[in-house]
């Protein structure tokens, strides 16, 4: 519905997140003032009810954490980013660990106005989804001192006392996708489509990148890759007329890094009847007979352990907490639902994570430690 500040006499609101894209860098530009009224804000109370949501106001606030999340672009039900989010916390509110509601955004000029939304709710935690809201959640924590922020797929850069920023090792799993990818690739061509350029998104593609190099020592070919970027996290339409270009051309496997962009991606697979690799949370469910893997950012975990530190007055603001391989279920793999994969190549990539977790294989983040690390591009 359009924001119209839900605000319920008799109950405390609930306010839920979603997710984007992804990052350590900030979006420079800043977003133009526009009304709260281009917002979507949506409980997540969906079935509770209004008895039930009067006792849940009598608990006691040191109990159950209160979170506002704000979502990017791409919105909760970009089956990505947004939506990993959203899971997560609407399991959290099962155990009786939160409430939340969520204010969905549909371009980066809701961003401003819907944080001043948030604001509203009286939450303890305001919590924004994705690195396109940084300058505008860091100006937010700046006015509003007594707030707390957390904002994901971003640093705090400037150490803020009261913004917790978290991040994700993407070119760690990513690198396990793109060795999965070139290993699978018949026509030794494969492909990756990005939403927006982004030290974020870069973390996926060269870390995709360096795990296709490490397939193509091991086939003792080359294998092309191609990469094109749709400038948006929530077009279909594009997402699917770039992979099927890639697809026609010769790709028989194409990874997305796009948020709800790459749903139009999946859709190209299975009409191209080729492999796709997914993204941020386990996609094979889309496409069953197409998807070989997603790479898991494990959105909803690290909001948990945020909401628990949270409620037992450790909130860790002026830091930024980075989830790698080496934590398990925050950065990890989903392989797909009719196993296309051989076990032969999933026994390799549990030996390249270990790897990687050691230390013995340092996975690129950008071009130039691409480069740096020795790298073909």
């Amino acid at each position: 519905m359009k924001i119209n500040k839900i605000m319920s006499i008799v109950s405390v609101l609930s306010l839920s997140v979603a997710l984007a894209a992804c990052g350590n860098n900030a979006n420079t530009e800043n977003a133009e003032d526009t009304s709260a009224e281009n917002a979507t804000v949506a409980t997540s109370e969906e079935a509770t009810s209004t008895e039930n949501e009067g006792a849940a106001s009598e608990t006691p606030s040191e109990e159950v954490v209160k979170v506002t999340m704000v979502t990017d672009e791409g919105g909760v039900n970009d089956k990505s980013f947004n939506q990993s989010a959203y899971e997560g916390l609407n399991a959290y509110k099962d155990e009786g660990k939160v409430e939340f509601d969520y204010i969905e955004s549909h371009s980066d000029a809701d961003y401003q106005p819907n944080l001043e939304s948030a604001l509203d709710s009286g939450s303890d935690l305001i919590l924004t989804v994705g690195y396109a809201l940084y300058n505008d959640t860091s100006e937010a924590a700046d006015t509003n001192p007594d707030q707390k922020y957390a904002i994901i797929d971003n640093a705090n850069i400037e150490e803020q006392e009261n913004l917790l920023g978290i991040t994700f090792a993407d070119h760690q799993n990513s690198f396990l996708a793109g060795y999965i990818a070139g290993m699978k690739s018949e026509s030794n061509h494969v492909g990756f489509v990005g939403g927006q350029v982004s030290d974020v998104i870069d973390r996926f593609e060269y870390g995709f990148r360096a795990g296709i190099a490490e397939a193509a020592k091991e086939k003792g070919k080359e294998i092309k890759v191609d990469v094109q970027y749709a400038n948006s996290y929530a077009d279909q339409a594009a997402g699917k007329n770039i992979a099927n270009q890639m697809y026609q051309s010769g790709a028989d496997v194409v990874m997305h890094a796009a948020g709800g962009t790459g749903i139009g991606v999946i859709e190209a697979a299975k009409e191209n009847d080729k492999w796709v690799i997914g993204v941020d949370r386990d996609q094979g469910e889309e496409a069953p007979d197409n998807m070989l893997v997603s790479t898991i950012k494990g959105v909803g975990d690290a909001i948990k352990i945020v909401v628990d530190d949270l409620a037992s007055g450790k909130f860790e603001g002026g830091t930024t907490r980075d989830f790698t391989l080496a934590d398990g279920k925050a950065v990890d793999l989903a392989y797909g639902p009719n196993d296309l994969v051989s076990q032969e190549i999933k026994d390799k990539v549990e030996e390249l994570r270990e790897k990687i977790v050691a230390g013995e294989i340092e996975v690129p983040q950008n071009e130039e430690e691409f480069t740096k690390l020795g790298y073909e591009k």
